[in-house]
């Protein structure tokens, strides 16, 4: 792990305004956004307001796009699907719900700003009927638990997923006259966050919901920057060295750009309501963050980025690459302003099961041991991936063992 880069926050403004000017000469073309009175990011002249998570410990558990999928396409499937999944969390002492609402630049909502999730016909782009956001929300909230909005902020598309766009889809409306504002990687498609429209574009779609729904919070999973590779925005970057003198290295460009969409991400949230926080999940690899532009180190140290960091500590104790301890005492390590706070991610997939070269097998409390770490560690909460194992017979030892770690901390 490099050492902390302390040099980095006293350029860090310096980065972000120099990435703004530069990209403004570069797309000077964007058209206007969908709604011109939606919320503008503007710099908060008190950034370090503390989250409003409870005082009780989160227990958290991610729903993913494809577990929200059904195969009839119907209200009727969706809603008893989803409420399945919120019961037995609650039954298993989970008190967050963390649901994927804008998996492909589309929504499991009505929005201004993105085309319907094929999630819920089949088709994206095509009107439900009815509202899933707002369902899944009062079902939550009517079983005592927390709902987050989970956003990929970047991802378009994979090379198999959607089949098709709609024809509002941000790529259709926009990829031909603005290529600049999209990444190709490997037959998936990619906002790029170099552009100044984007990052808006992506601040305002968070804080449409937030002016719209309920929610305890919106949350950001792992992916950014989809590869290293040089050649995925070099138009971009090429663009930006010619603009300046002392150009920043690739590396840290795309960190910048990152961080100036977190940070508008954050903001837009706080104009609105200031109770609703705002995180991310990063890869619980620190080095694979840093790779993809992801600063966490930024986030935990500097007010204004995130509420709460959510590293995903998918790691069994005996991982030979990074093992479970010394992967959390690297993230309950770093540096934190004073209002940050950190939950362990914890792999329910695993348990059970023979990955990780078989080190999650022979015992059936590894998951209440990381649990129990994890809060001795100064951690707030955790929370699991994923909703699909809460009642599989392979992780049914370990989640009970683990339930009663969480269940004696508030009991």
């Amino acid at each position: 792990m490099r050492k902390f880069p302390v040099r980095k926050y006293w350029y860090l403004m310096l980065w972000l305004a120099l990435v703004a000017a530069v990209a403004g000469v570069w797309f000077w073309k964007d058209p206007a956004l969908p709604r011109e009175d939606a919320p503008v990011s503007q710099m908060s002249e008190s950034p370090t307001a503390a989250p409003s998570q409870q005082e009780e410990t989160l227990v958290g558990v991610w729903v993913p796009y494809f577990s929200l999928d059904t195969a009839e396409h119907t209200q009727e499937a969706f809603e008893e699907n989803y409420r399945q999944i919120a019961q037995t969390a609650q039954e298993k002492g989970i008190n967050a719900m963390f649901v994927h609402v804008r998996p492909f630049s589309d929504a499991l909502y009505p929005s201004a700003y993105y085309p319907w999730s094929h999630i819920l016909t089949g088709v994206q782009g095509q009107d439900p009927g009815y509202d899933p956001l707002q369902f899944m929300i009062d079902t939550a909230h009517q079983l005592g638990m927390e709902f987050h909005a989970w956003i990929n902020p970047l991802r378009v598309k994979t090379a198999e997923t959607p089949a098709t766009l709609a024809d509002n889809n941000p790529y259709v409306t926009l990829g031909e006259e603005y290529p600049q504002y999209f990444m190709e990687c490997e037959g998936g498609v990619y906002l790029n966050p170099a552009c100044p429209y984007v990052r808006t574009l992506i601040a305002q779609g968070a804080a449409e919901i937030v002016e719209n729904y309920p929610v305890d919070g919106i949350h950001f999973d792992d992916y950014f920057y989809p590869a290293e590779d040089p050649a995925l925005d070099s138009a971009a970057y090429e663009s930006y060295t010619q603009g300046v003198e002392e150009p920043l290295a690739l590396a840290e460009w795309r960190e910048a750009n990152i961080n100036a969409m977190v940070s508008q991400v954050y903001e837009s949230i706080k104009a609105l309501k200031e109770d609703v926080v705002f995180g991310i999940s990063p890869q619980g690899n620190i080095q694979n963050d840093q790779a993809m532009g992801a600063d966490v180190e930024t986030w935990a140290a500097v007010p204004g980025y995130v509420d709460y960091l959510a590293p995903q500590l998918y790691y069994s104790f005996a991982n030979e690459a990074l093992p479970y301890q010394q992967a959390l005492e690297q993230w309950t390590a770093l540096p934190r302003h004073q209002g940050l706070a950190l939950y362990a991610g914890l792999a329910l997939y695993k348990a059970g099961s023979d990955a990780d070269e078989g080190t999650w097998l022979g015992r059936d409390n590894i998951l209440a041991l990381q649990a129990e770490e994890a809060l001795q560690a100064g951690c707030r909460g955790v929370i699991l991936y994923s909703s699909d194992y809460l009642q599989a017979e392979q992780t049914a030892a370990e989640l009970e063992n683990a339930t009663a770690v969480w269940g004696a901390v508030d009991g």
